[in-house]
């Protein structure tokens, strides 16, 4: 037994190669479609607590709005006027002036998203929406193949995984504030670096090569040297602004996955290293679906709202790219093996119309997915 656990962990540990293949973003991409559609057809997600929540941070951001439009316009007024007097076209600082604070518009912008994202760390809404929607999804697959073969099957996820605590262990438990605390300071370095860098990039002469720069050391820690070359390569000849929007996207998909996946991982806790590992292995795919839902969350206003969805979609996922939890009793054991995606190649080349093929098998947790499940409002799945 000790051999065979030291082999599964070796397993774990030699595998170095990225997952961050085009076949895996697009699974990922279209994951984000199908869980968006599983997601919104639970009636219970249009009574949650998240809307009224949803609600307030919008009303926020049309405020923020409107506060951070009045200097803005003050400040248009301030170079027409200047315009009467001084001859614009001689220079271009009034549009750079402009575009600078057209820049800082579009950025605050988001801070709704921000709003409802930190919303986790006040209110356990989000976590709640995350196991209600899990639940559906169980539901939903045993309606779905009712006439199915049940030891064909996989095992439920939602029975065993609300067995585990939030907390973890209570001696390393954070209070919430010390989270939201922690969230705030992840949050304002990644800010403090993506503005120190973008104001690098406007360097006399080695400025053009900041950002290049910058895309060469994250993609070659993610997909390796020869991609990342090639990215490096052709963001030489890439507008700024178009290079930063990349950059953008790269960076706010992988926290907005790793915030979409907290109701999971505050349940499953994996150390530091399992964790790495357990993100590495799944990249690709993480990446296409954040990217999917990023895109949307960039809608001014209605953004926010796209978060709840996003949120209970990642509950699907989880189904897609995880084995089922055991009881809490075995959660050591779990741990250490489940940092690898058993069924990776099996699931990314399933078509699309039949994601729900190899699956764990029932007897993979001890969950009987035979057993009947309460009956469910709403659509019914043949």
């Amino acid at each position: 037994m000790d051999s065979l656990k030291k082999v599964d962990l070796q397993k774990i540990d030699l595998p170095k190669t990225s997952g961050f293949d085009p076949n895996a973003i697009l699974r990922g991409a279209q994951l984000t479609l199908v869980g968006a559609n599983r997601a919104l057809q639970n009636p219970g997600l249009f009574t949650s607590d998240h809307y009224r929540q949803a609600a307030l941070a919008v009303a926020a951001g049309i405020a923020i709005r409107l506060v951070i439009t009045i200097p803005i316009i003050g400040v248009r007024v301030i170079l027409w006027f200047l315009s009467l007097f001084i001859n614009m076209e001689a220079s271009n600082w009034d549009n750079d002036v402009v575009e600078g604070l057209n820049f800082i518009e579009q950025s605050v912008l988001q801070v709704p998203f921000f709003l409802m994202t930190f919303m986790r760390y006040i209110t356990p809404t989000l976590d709640r929406m995350f196991m209600d929607s899990l639940d559906w999804v169980d539901r939903t697959y045993i309606q779905k193949h009712r006439g199915d073969d049940p030891t064909r099957l996989r095992a439920m996820y939602y029975p065993n995984l609300s067995l585990y605590s939030t907390h973890g262990d209570q001696q390393n438990h954070r209070r919430p504030w010390e989270a939201a605390m922690a969230f705030l300071v992840r949050y304002g370095r990644r800010a403090g670096i993506s503005l120190a860098i973008y104001f690098l990039s406007y360097l006399p002469y080695v400025g053009r090569l900041v950002l290049p720069a910058a895309s060469f050391y994250t993609f070659n820690r993610a997909v390796g040297l020869q991609p990342a070359l090639a990215i490096f390569g052709s963001s030489l000849f890439l507008p700024r602004r178009y290079l930063v929007m990349f950059l953008q996207s790269y960076f706010s998909s992988r926290s907005l996955m790793r915030e979409l996946l907290e109701p999971y991982f505050s349940r499953i806790r994996y150390n530091k290293e399992q964790k790495k590992l357990w993100f590495r292995d799944r990249e690709g795919v993480l990446f296409g679906f954040g990217v999917g839902f990023f895109v949307f969350l960039k809608i001014p206003l209605l953004g926010v709202l796209i978060y709840g969805v996003a949120e209970a979609s990642t509950a699907f996922l989880i189904t897609k790219i995880t084995e089922p939890p055991p009881p809490p009793s075995d959660a050591e054991q779990y741990r250490q093996t489940s940092t690898r995606w058993e069924n990776k190649h099996e699931f990314l080349a399933l078509p699309l119309a039949n994601l729900d093929a190899h699956n764990i098998s029932t007897t993979a947790s001890g969950t009987n997915p035979t057993k009947s499940p309460p009956e469910m409002g709403g659509k019914k799945f043949s």
